[in-house]
């Protein structure tokens, strides 16, 4: 009789559990050998060249710790090296993030290119064979950082990057970027007239890597494709239904491929004809909120015009440290991602803070633990109902 008064609440609660878009606890297992789908019901989590604020940037040991956090997809920057070997770093040149100004046996590989209008001088990874690369290792980029893992992590592909994510215990998108692919297309050469963009593609098809975005084989394998070239993003067009991110840098920036500045890249003419190529922008954070003396200003109505072009918007970077957070959030990083999330709207985050952004959205919107079959929930539920039907 009890549990016949209760059952409208019963079936109330399993309603509430199960609404609206297919929810997933992270990190946790599911069922043994059935794998955790993607979360899809509230921001990405997006590790910003993996865990990278603990760990040097782009090392399996940095995406690892940020699939241990929760992050949603892994990113990286693709290279590549001087015979064709699509590499997982950030900078054209090695100086910065590796040890390379160590090893006396490479001191003549030193050169001075025109990258994007400058003249850049340093080691620039196209200049060595992967067997070369993989003898460097990897340091912190930031000084104020944990330096204790410098020297401990090689360069990786972007193969090994890939099998790191299908790897995880639970469904893990990625997120690689086309990096200076005028720059990779000018020193580079493949068999056959291939492009650099040719082998980024050939490489994740290779995986069974495809599908537009929310399809079902999208969902199995979630990727998307971003790069600052919109000429990139339109030639793989082409190649791939997979979804694709136009990034924006600064928006006195001129674009790498078209001399167009990034803020006529954002106008709603560009949105019209870019949104046939793809799905969303990622903005660096300070072209939609503008900053002074360290103080944001009155956001733009960059986000707000990208959501009317059905464009999702996904900025970067987040990072915890003093040094990044602007004044308005008082050091502290759950302020600045409660802004961006619940004031702003965006659709995703890069972080190099993995774990404090899962945090945030855990302790804010958590996900159901749906590895618990119907009946076991309603059994779940069922036993917080009861007793106070009883009283």
């Amino acid at each position: 009789m009890i549990l016949a008064r209760c059952l409208p609440l019963i079936w109330l609660s399993l309603l509430t559990v199960c609404a609206g878009r297919t929810l997933h606890p992270l990190p946790v297992k599911g069922p043994k050998n059935v794998k955790l789908q993607l979360q899809t019901s509230r921001p990405y989590n997006i590790a910003h060249r993996g865990s990278n604020g603990e760990i040097p940037e782009e090392t399996t040991a940095a995406y690892l710790k940020a699939i241990e956090e929760g992050t949603d997809f892994i990113e990286t920057d693709i290279l590549s090296s001087k015979d064709g070997v699509l590499i997982c770093f950030h900078d054209c040149i090695l100086d910065e993030t590796t040890d390379v100004a160590s090893h006396k046996e490479f001191a003549d590989r030193k050169r001075t290119y025109d990258v994007q209008g400058f003249n850049i001088t340093g080691f620039f990874t196209f200049d060595f064979t992967l067997k070369e690369l993989k003898k460097l290792r990897t340091k912190q980029r930031y000084t104020f950082r944990d330096q204790q893992y410098n020297g401990m992590y090689p360069i990786i592909t972007f193969d090994e990057f890939i099998t790191i994510a299908r790897d995880a215990p639970r469904v893990v998108g990625i997120y690689p970027e086309i990096k200076n692919p005028v720059l990779m297309n000018q020193h580079v050469k493949w068999p056959g007239g291939k492009k650099f963009e040719d082998k980024v593609v050939e490489t994740l098809k290779k995986y069974g890597y495809g599908g537009s975005y929310l399809s079902k084989k999208w969902l199995k394998k979630p990727l998307f494709i971003q790069s600052f070239a919109p000429t990139s993003l339109v030639y793989i067009s082409n190649l791939t239904d997979s979804p694709k991110v136009l990034l924006i840098d600064d928006v006195t920036m001129p674009t790498q491929d078209t001399n167009q500045t990034y803020a006529e890249i954002t106008s709603d003419a560009y949105f019209d004809y870019i949104k046939q190529y793809v799905v969303g922008i990622g903005p660096w954070k300070d072209t939609i909120v503008p900053v002074n003396n360290n103080y944001m200003l009155a956001p733009t109505d960059l986000v707000k015009r990208a959501h009317a072009h059905n464009l999702q918007v996904h900025p970067y970077t987040y990072r915890n440290e003093h040094e990044y957070l602007h004044f308005n959030f008082s050091q502290d990083p759950y302020k600045e991602y409660d802004y961006w999330i619940n004031k702003i709207g965006v659709d995703g985050l890069f972080t190099d803070f993995t774990g404090s952004l899962h945090n945030f959205q855990e302790w804010t919107s958590p996900l159901p633990d749906t590895s618990k079959s119907p009946r076991q929930l309603l059994g779940q539920i069922a036993s917080l109902v009861l007793p106070y039907a009883k009283a």
